[in-house]
């Protein structure tokens, strides 16, 4: 935190549910009681492990952060994360590598179209009216303009209902429960 310049830091989440998270998570606990961080969080957990530390730990994790786009809504999860007071933070909220395919989706820009908005803004608005926090990624000021342009409509229901259709119900990237991704994560080290 001295290299940071900071006192404490807001939120500070846990990668993934491996190796020794359990001590990884009880030792955020403790910073947490010494008011080093605000907040405890968790990235990729799956409903089943979100619970689970959730349940057997003091402090509940304020937020999951998980892979969510057009192509990945994570219905389920959400579910159990609502039921659980957890925050639902969007990684790759505008499907990364598959961008092009949500900018150029007819059913996406046909309701783009209607309000006057991009493809990207109807996907990021999307999830802001399903309760989820979303933090795209860009490196253009015009684009990062345009992605906080996103709260002076409203989708209805039906065109809710439309998005909800193109959802793969898979990941872009990896099969969380595969245990390949163990030894995906062991070379990343």
């Amino acid at each position: 935190m001295r290299k940071l310049k900071t006192d404490y830091l807001d939120l500070v989440l846990i990668h993934q549910c491996l190796s020794d998270y359990y001590g990884a998570y009880h030792a955020l606990e403790s910073l947490y009681d010494e008011g080093k961080i605000r907040a405890i969080g968790v990235s990729n957990f799956s409903a089943e492990r979100m619970a689970d530390i959730a349940t057997f730990n003091r402090i509940a994790p304020a937020v999951n952060q998980v892979e969510t786009h057009l192509f990945w809504q994570q219905y389920n999860l959400h579910e159990w994360m609502v039921k659980y007071n957890i925050q639902h933070e969007a990684w790759g909220p505008l499907a990364q590598h598959r961008l092009k395919e949500v900018l150029e989706n007819p059913v996406v820009k046909q309701i783009a179209d209607a309000h006057g908005k991009t493809p990207a803004q109807v996907a990021l608005r999307q999830h802001i009216q399903r309760g989820i926090v979303v933090i795209p990624k860009s490196v253009h000021k015009e684009r990062m303009k345009q992605n906080m342009d996103i709260f002076d409509f409203k989708l209805t229901d039906n065109e809710m209902e439309q998005l909800k259709m193109l959802d793969e119900n898979k990941s872009m990237w990896a099969e969380y429960d595969d245990p390949m991704i163990v030894q995906y994560a062991m070379a990343e080290e």
